[in-house]
């Protein structure tokens, strides 16, 4: 079961990845990189960051890292009840974009298959949302007359257009999955519906984030988010207010939906 210093090491993580982060984007700009150089030095520095200090802080759980996959580094988590999921740099069109600021840092926890600990840093915004036993739930204002539903910036997905055609709502547009549901969690949008591809790191700790403060996380169907499975492929989410879930999955059943 996860601890009261679980979360805080989460937190700590994922700040201390996004400030290393921070310092490689600025000191790489200064000296006239391009963005393929910013983003592989970032997501290369960031990953050896969290996994030294995860190898460090949590010798006995498992860690499965985007950057481990991307390089062909599948370690076996099948037996592990306790699996940190992080994504070391989340957005890294975004990132070497300066001064872009929708990425982000994500670290994770999950316990039995389920998001227990999480945290997402926001470090071009000196910003770390985490969860822990002091977190309560989210007072937010009350959803604008047209909510609004956060999409990536260059592909939005049908089943978020025609979820924001049915609330008579607006479209934002925003670089990584961390800083969409991040939005909705900072009161920023309303809605953030995603299908066609992600995986485990790319919500795990998004969805612990948002859970925390109240908000409804599921898949399109409607159906639990868990994680550690053999194939990390977990193509599709919803993170949304719960004033507005029902209305979401009703229209993700649709025609539109999955």
């Amino acid at each position: 079961m996860a601890t009261p210093e679980d979360h805080v090491l989460a937190e700590a993580l994922a700040t201390r990845a996004g400030n290393l982060l921070c310092d490689v984007r600025a000191n790489l700009t200064e000296a006239g990189a391009q963005a393929r150089e910013l983003r592989e030095e970032g997501d290369r520095r960031a990953h050896d960051l969290l996994m030294a200090s995860l190898a460090a802080k949590r010798p006995g759980d498992a860690v499965l890292s985007e950057e481990g996959a991307a390089h062909g580094v599948h370690p076996d988590r099948s037996g592990a009840q306790r699996v940190w999921i992080i994504d070391p740099l989340d957005g890294t069109r975004e990132f070497s974009e300066p001064p872009r600021t929708d990425w982000a840092v994500h670290v994770a926890l999950a316990e039995g298959g389920l998001p227990t600990v999480g945290a997402v840093a926001l470090p071009a915004l000196c910003m770390t949302l985490a969860t822990g036993p002091s977190v309560v739930t989210a007072i937010l204002s009350p959803v604008p007359e047209r909510p609004r539903v956060v999409v990536s910036r260059t592909r939005p997905p049908a089943e978020a257009l025609a979820v924001a055609e049915a609330l008579g709502g607006v479209i934002v547009e925003m670089g990584s999955a961390g800083a969409k549901a991040m939005a909705v969690v900072r009161g920023e949008a309303d809605v953030y519906v995603h299908s066609g591809g992600q995986f485990e790191w790319d919500n795990c700790a998004p969805v612990a984030v948002a859970a925390s403060r109240g908000l409804h996380t599921s898949r399109l169907d409607g159906s639990p988010l868990t994680y550690n499975h053999a194939d990390p492929y977990l193509p599709d989410l919803v993170v949304c207010r719960t004033e507005l879930a029902d209305a979401v999955l009703a229209t993700l059943s649709g025609p539109t939906g999955p």
